[in-house]
């Protein structure tokens, strides 16, 4: 009796420890986005890690009348018109004024706030609110609305290229100062630092380096840095570039950074813990450290049930697969293993390929290759002419080869369908890739048969196994294996399942939120 009791104790004590080590998991998330500033003076010092964080005096009274506010969330018509032109070209005196609520008497811009709340103050610029102070560092503010909650929402920045039926369709342009507005409004913290520079000796490109500072790793942030300072190229054009610039291994044909167009998905990169990348002129950011898995994710998996979204995600890894060993399966059966083709199945494979008068290899280069033609032209067309020409040229040009037994029924299907299945990776990078992938593999196919497909499927993988995202590996959470990752790569477990980020991003703060509390259900009691 005695021994079991004390095996109870022992129970007890490790069942306390565990819910203490938790609770005060959730204590540290509740305080992970609160303002660790204790001054006006220290929250506008933290802000100006921002390089578009703009601080000045608009009176004639140099040191007086300071304002504070995010470059790229203000209406600038507003600041110049209803701001600058009152205290500038007005000729008002700062020293006229005894406290900072007697502004409201001049400037024509109506519900200006006056609150010494430090809470208020730094929630109220991110919001576009522009911070007026008498002095630098006076305890008592006068906040100014000056938000553009209109600027970047415009019918032609959809998501033309990462098109999503459930979610936000909101993309980024070509104007760096609008797709910072356009962040900075989903990420209400004083936490997200944007670092700009330079890139580019003829060009001059403006580059702006984003990420939020309790989250990410700083050897990320200076790893991407370093990089982004050490260019030495001439003309930027766009972000595809820099990606080239600061891979870690620029002879792959693998993407080692995630490119896309998406607003939430740039902010969904940073929450988890990766810095992004926007050059002006292009309308496309890229994060990293990324892994090979996040390239067949999508944000539409995280707006639709977790069910819902690991199945989608499987389909578009089973595509892949099929897409790169479609067409070189079927040639290493009909050329090395006939063996293996069932007899109800060599009856139809030896009538449609009877008056066919070349070899396997030769039959797949003639359909991938007119594929290949096929979709280049119609992307390089206008939309409409685009559309009209994929359509009507595959259903002719494959009638025609099969009437004119150029190739083969069968093998007309499984090329149509390998090239379907490479539409459904999300990233057009990636997609890229697997285009390419399936000629060698045709090769090696058609040279060793399944032996050459087994080679070609060992070297991708040791290549994979040797490539890095900004020093990480980017075959997590296979090599080197971390079964923590799972929960949200082959498959989305559900949130209250997911709430830790990745460890390949080795962040800062490991939870985005209590696991614990976003699985309860608070009802009303009746």
């Amino acid at each position: 009796m005695i021994f079991i009791k004390r095996r109870k104790s022992k129970s007890k004590v490790k069942l306390e420890a565990k819910h203490h080590q938790e609770a005060s998991r959730q204590d540290e998330n509740k305080g992970q986005f609160s303002p660790a500033y204790k001054s006006v003076y220290e929250l506008i010092e933290q802000a100006k890690r921002s390089s578009d964080f703009v601080q000045t005096s608009i009176s004639n009274d140099k040191g007086r009348l300071i304002a504070s506010f995010y470059n790229s969330m203000i209406d600038d018509r507003i600041y110049k018109e209803y701001i600058m032109k009152v205290f500038k070209e007005g000729g008002l005196k700062a020293h006229h004024f005894h406290h900072i609520a007697e502004v409201k008497q001049h400037l024509p811009i109506p519900n200006i706030v006056i609150t010494d709340n430090l809470q208020t103050i730094g929630e109220k610029m991110l919001k576009g609110y522009i911070v007026l102070q008498l002095n630098e560092g006076d305890k008592v503010c006068a906040l100014i609305n000056a938000a553009n909650d209109n600027l970047g929402l415009r019918k032609d920045n959809n998501t033309e290229n990462e098109y999503s039926v459930v979610g936000p369709k909101i993309g980024l342009v070509e104007n760096l100062d609008v797709n910072l507005h356009l962040i900075r409004q989903q990420m209400s913290t004083n936490k997200f630092v944007v670092r700009e520079l330079t890139v580019g000796s003829q060009s001059k490109t403006r580059v702006a380096l984003l990420y939020v500072e309790n989250i990410t790793n700083p050897q990320h942030v200076n790893t991407m840095l370093n990089r982004l300072e050490n260019i030495e190229f001439d003309h930027l054009m766009d972000t595809s570039l820099l990606d080239q610039l600061v891979a870690d291994n620029s002879n792959t044909p693998f993407p080692l950074f995630l490119t896309t167009e998406r607003v939430d998905r740039v902010i969904y990169s940073l929450v988890n813990g990766q810095v992004s990348v926007m050059a002006n002129g292009s309308p496309y950011a890229i994060s990293g450290p990324v892994t090979l898995l996040d390239f067949f994710s999508t944000p539409e998996d995280y707006y639709l049930p977790w069910i819902i979204g690991s199945f989608l995600r499987i389909i578009r890894i089973f595509g892949v697969f099929f897409s790169i060993l479609a067409t070189s399966i079927y040639i290493s059966v009909l050329t090395f293993h006939y063996e293996m083709i069932p007899e109800d199945l060599l009856g139809p494979i030896i009538y449609s390929r009877a008056n066919v008068p070349f070899p396997p290899v030769f039959e797949a280069l003639f359909l991938e290759i007119t594929i290949e033609l096929l979709r280049e032209a119609g992307s390089r067309l206008p939309t409409k002419v685009g559309q009209t020409l994929g359509i009507v040229g595959g259903i002719v040009i494959g009638q025609a080869s099969v009437e004119a037994a150029l190739t083969s029924n069968i093998l007309l299907i499984i090329v149509a369908l390998a090239a379907l299945a490479s539409f459904t990776t999300p990233i057009y990078k990636m997609s890229n890739t697997i285009r390419f992938l399936r000629f060698p593999f045709i090769l090696l196919a058609s040279l060793w048969g399944g032996l050459g497909i087994v080679m070609g499927i060992i070297f991708m993988f040791v290549h994979l196994m040797r490539l890095e995202s900004l020093g990480t590996p980017y075959m997590l959470p296979f090599y080197p294996f971390r079964a923590g990752d799972f929960k949200d790569s082959l498959i989305r477990l559900s949130l209250p399942h997911n709430a830790g980020r990745p460890s390949y991003s080795r962040p800062k703060s490991k939870w985005k939120y209590s696991k614990r509390e976003a699985g309860q259900k608070k009802d009303i009691d009746e």
